[in-house]
């Protein structure tokens, strides 16, 4: 059990190590298709870390983008005020979506399986009509335009380069909080995944774990939130769309469902194959669908769950070898 937890951590933390090198792209580069490429990786795989903090409980969650869009949008409420410093936008983005997601919570955690599902995406659908019906608020049809940039204090954050860095640091501080929840309640949130009605009767506060883990989910979108504001410029429903929770879903599964850094090369894959496919225009959609049904066939478990179950194969063969 001890060596299990050594290896999970050990993922977890390549897994955060391999977000790293997304700070040191604009330094090295002024192309905008390396730009664009980091910014779509960096939100994306903020936003799957959402989807694996409820994954590590057994729960499919579809409120990642309803939480970025809460994050988002509260970020660009107060940009448009005037404070637009980075370390206060970080915590409006990551604080918003928390607070809605307490007494969410304490409606949906209780569900199970499709139901939960069920109620995840109409919570999307209910934040968009909001969004819509809301034009004092959030600028409604139109969203919010020309949101000032993050800033730092005296350091201008407004340029491409800029762009691309405050995108990376926010990936790279969502990569540190989920290794840091997900580390610190791995033993309640494993427990609650393989048999709740054991856990439970061990003493696991379920329903309190499941919260934790909810509202962490809830603050690490309101990040990618955040993020994907601040590269627009703009705060609009579109960019926020329900149907966008699926590919975060996908990043997750197609990397593994276990660790983080299944989700991490889940993302990388994923949205460079799909920039790859854009460029075959009407057939782009049925390869990228083609894509995510042979790497399921062939790697049910993710590619880091095939990656691992190969090793312990070659392991195992090495050691009967040497008997």
């Amino acid at each position: 059990m001890l060596s299990n937890r050594r290896r999970d951590f050990l993922l977890d933390l390549w897994g955060l190590v391999l977000v790293l090198p997304l700070a040191v792209i604009p330094f090295v580069t002024t192309a905008p298709l390396y730009y664009s490429l980091t910014n779509q990786i960096a939100i994306g795989l903020t936003a799957s870390f959402g989807v694996y903090i409820m994954l590590r409980m057994d729960l499919l969650a579809f409120t990642v983008p309803a939480f970025m869009a809460i994050g988002g949008y509260a970020a660009a409420i107060l940009a448009k005020a005037g404070p637009t410093n980075l370390l206060l936008l970080l915590a409006i983005s990551f604080v918003a979506p928390a607070i809605v997601a307490l007494p969410l919570g304490a409606l949906v955690l209780r569900l199970k399986g499709v139901y939960f599902v069920f109620i995840t995406f109409i919570f999307n659908e209910i934040l968009q009509l909001i969004l819509f019906e809301t034009p004092d608020l959030t600028g409604g049809s139109n969203g919010i335009a020309g949101v000032p940039p993050a800033s730092f204090f005296a350091l201008d954050l407004s340029s491409p380069r800029m762009v691309v860095l405050v995108t990376a640091i926010i990936a790279i501080v969502g990569a540190a909080l989920t290794l840091a929840v997900t580390q610190r309640f791995r033993p309640e949130f494993t427990s609650i995944e393989e048999n709740e009605t054991l856990a439970e009767s061990l003493g696991v506060a379920i329903w309190q774990y499941r919260t934790i883990g909810f509202v962490a989910s809830a603050g690490m979108s309101g990040l990618a939130g955040l993020a994907l504001v601040n590269m627009l410029a703009t705060a609009h429903p579109s960019s926020f769309s329900s149907f966008s929770a699926v590919n975060y879903i996908a990043y997750a599964f197609i990397g593994g469902r276990r660790t983080m850094l299944g989700a991490v090369i889940g993302s990388v894959l994923l949205i460079f194959m799909s920039n790859l496919f854009s460029s075959q225009g009407a057939y782009s959609a049925g390869l990228f669908g083609l894509l995510l049904i042979a790497v399921v066939m062939i790697a049910p478990t993710g590619l880091v769950g095939a990656a691992q179950q190969v090793l312990a194969s070659f392991s195992s063969r090495a050691k009967g070898t040497r008997a």
